[in-house]
C-alpha cells in the first residue's frame, strides 16, 4: 500500500512551508470561537486555515482541487479517503464564526512571524 507521504515530492513547496511554519498555534488562538458543548463536529481550525492559506480561487474550485491534489491532502493531513469539507462549510465559518473578529489577521501575523524567524 502506498502512503500519502510517499506521493508528495521532497522539494514540494508545501513541504518547505510545513518545515518552516508550525500551524498548531491556530488551535489555541481560535479556541474561544468554538463552543465546547456544541454537538456538531466543527472542521479542525488548523485544517480550515490551511485551506485558506492554499486558496486563491473560489471556495468551490478550491475544494475540488483539494479532492484531487495529493500534495494538498498531505498538507491538510487528510488521507486519500478522508472527506474534503464542502465549500459551504468553509464559507459559513468565515461568515459566522470569524465575523467581527480579528482572528484571520492574528493567524496571518503568526504565519508571517514564523516565516521571517525561520527564513
Amino acid at each position: 500500500m502506498v502512503a500519502l507521504e510517499e506521493l508528495v515530492p521532497a522539494d514540494h513547496l508545501l513541504r518547505k512551508i510545513t518545515r518552516q511554519i508550525d500551524f498548531e498555534f491556530i488551535r489555541p488562538a481560535t479556541q474561544h470561537l468554538y463552543s465546547a458543548d456544541n454537538s456538531r463536529l466543527a472542521i479542525d481550525p488548523v485544517v480550515l486555515f490551511k485551506i485558506l492559506f492554499i486558496g486563491a480561487c473560489s471556495e468551490r474550485q478550491l475544494m475540488r482541487e483539494i479532492q484531487i491534489n495529493v500534495a494538498y491532502r498531505w498538507f491538510l493531513d487528510l488521507s486519500l479517503t478522508d472527506k474534503v469539507p464542502d465549500a459551504s462549510t468553509l464559507s459559513q465559518n468565515r461568515r459566522r464564526r470569524f465575523a467581527d473578529t480579528d482572528i484571520e489577521q492574528i493567524i496571518f501575523d503568526g504565519i508571517v512571524e514564523q516565516a521571517i524567524k525561520n527564513g
